[in-house]
């Protein structure tokens, strides 16, 4: 069964999340690395969605139980790998040449919500899925580099509040918070939504990759420089 999927509607590639809760691992990591290389590489694209094929949810954050049993094979190197590989996911998701919305369908959580984070916009249904970042709750610090760009998306005090208690937020809270554009109704009409606001857009892949660049070059030096120290490490839990 496939992980990730995507179809062009239009002029939008809809890429959706097709694995259940969608928990991230290395194959995960490799897959969506793939599927955004197809995506760019498509000249017809002028805007990408992101969502997922899951009722429940959107993204349920890395496979703890994947990162768990990998430690104890002493596979330090497949840990690393996909640690490397969703940091150049995010990079890519912050320079990619055309808008890339996020339809949050469902739960999102830890880096399921972070992923969301690396979009340039966000959507999500007003009756279903909660988004949070448990990582309070469960010793797991985020890297610097997730700290950096997470910010980009929520605005500080309202990240503080969420990534310090680990509060769970829906739809209309998620929009009082200013972190989606939409609480949208349900399913159909998130899509919809999503789908015109992204065939809005008809940019200029150079100027809209080097805006990107430009607005964010301070948060891939701290990814390139500072997240380092911590993969190479496993330095994951406190």
């Amino acid at each position: 069964m496939a992980i990730i999927e995507w179809k062009k509607e239009n002029k939008v590639a809809v890429i959706t999340l097709c694995n259940g809760e969608n928990k991230q691992h290395l194959d995960f990591a490799m897959e969506l690395k793939k599927t955004l290389e197809e995506v760019e590489n498509d000249a017809e694209v002028n805007a990408a969605i992101i969502t997922s094929a899951d009722e429940k949810a959107f993204s349920m954050g890395v496979d703890v139980d994947w990162v768990q049993a990998k430690m104890k094979e002493k596979d330090a190197d497949s840990i690393k790998y996909f640690m490397y590989g969703m940091n150049d996911n995010f990079k890519k998701l912050m320079t990619f040449p055309v808008p890339v919305i996020a339809a949050i369908n469902g739960h999102a959580f830890g880096n399921g919500a972070i992923l969301t984070c690396a979009c340039d916009f966000r959507f999500m249904k007003a009756d279903r899925g909660y988004f949070c970042f448990p990582e309070v709750n469960m010793s797991i610090p985020f890297l610097p580099g997730m700290l950096a760009f997470v910010k980009k998306a929520i605005p500080l005090q309202n990240f503080n509040k969420m990534y310090l208690s680990g509060a769970r937020l829906k739809g209309k809270q998620m929009k009082e918070y200013e972190i989606i554009e939409k609480a949208c109704e349900d399913d159909a009409d998130l899509m919809k939504t999503a789908l015109e606001f992204a065939g809005q857009f008809e940019k200029n892949r150079k100027i809209f990759t080097e805006h990107k660049k430009r607005l964010y070059k301070d948060i891939f030096r701290i990814m390139d420089e500072e997240d380092k120290e911590y993969i190479d490490t496993l330095s994951l839990f406190v």
